[in-house]
């Protein structure tokens, strides 16, 4: 009984340890700008649309939604919707 405990213990450690590590930004990424992380990002499922296409409230939106689809951390999509909004002044 304790071994089966121990077991399920170190499972969940290890599921804990690895959620974390897969959710960590790299300093390669963290680096990037917001325009190098768009179209690395978003051109592999989409054809680069004109920044200027959609206002800002369209593309917070937009973003938001692709975060989720795209596993964009939260700094990310928040340098990708900072260079799309530059566009839109």
């Amino acid at each position: 009984m304790l071994r089966k405990k121990t077991t399920l213990m170190v499972i969940v450690a290890l599921i804990g340890v690895g959620a974390t590590i897969g959710c960590k930004e790299s300093e390669a990424v963290k680096a990037k700008s917001g325009a190098q992380l768009w179209a690395e990002n978003c051109q592999r499922c989409h054809n680069l649309p004109d920044p200027s296409t959609f206002s800002d409230e369209q593309w917070s939106i937009l973003v938001m939604h692709m975060q989720t689809r795209a596993l964009l951390t939260n700094n990310e999509r928040d340098k990708i919707y900072t260079f799309m909004r530059q566009f839109n002044r």
